[in-house]
């Protein structure tokens, strides 16, 4: 009984990470691939590192200032779902790897993954827009 309420309670912990950093999914694979891409030109350890710290940053700051700046309802979504789809493929992944070791069903889990994915999707662009409005309520 131990056992069960220790996987229930850290599967909940897991979710609840995964909501706090879906909204960083994005920056974390700008800068993955900027690293990859500066390492590969030999550049150093440190500059591909500075390189990608500049990449996630631009990627957020981008997004922020379509929030601020866009009328056009649309852009404003495109913004929001340009950061919701590396979200929503990391919960995905979060869920159906969690899971797989309870389902034997692969039906199942990718449904669960899929249902997983989008509410962490969705949580990503909900956490973002209250961030762009939040930030900008400042100034």
């Amino acid at each position: 009984m131990f056992l069960i309420l220790l996987a229930l309670s850290l599967t909940i912990a897991a979710a609840v990470i995964a909501f706090k950093l879906a909204v960083f999914a994005l920056p974390f694979w700008v800068a993955m691939s900027v690293f990859q891409y500066v390492h590969g030109t030999d550049a150093g350890v440190f500059l591909s590192g500075l390189a990608a710290f500049g990449g996630a940053i631009l990627s957020v700051t981008f997004v922020i200032a379509v929030l601020a700046f866009a009328t056009n309802p649309y852009f404003r979504l495109a913004a929001l779902g340009l950061f919701a789809i590396p979200a929503t493929i990391a919960g995905y992944a979060l869920i159906y790897g969690i899971a797989k070791n309870a389902i034997d069903s692969s039906i199942a889990l990718n449904i669960l993954g899929g249902i997983g994915g989008v509410i962490i999707g969705g949580s990503a662009m909900a956490h973002l827009n209250a961030l762009g409005v939040a930030f900008f309520s400042r100034i």
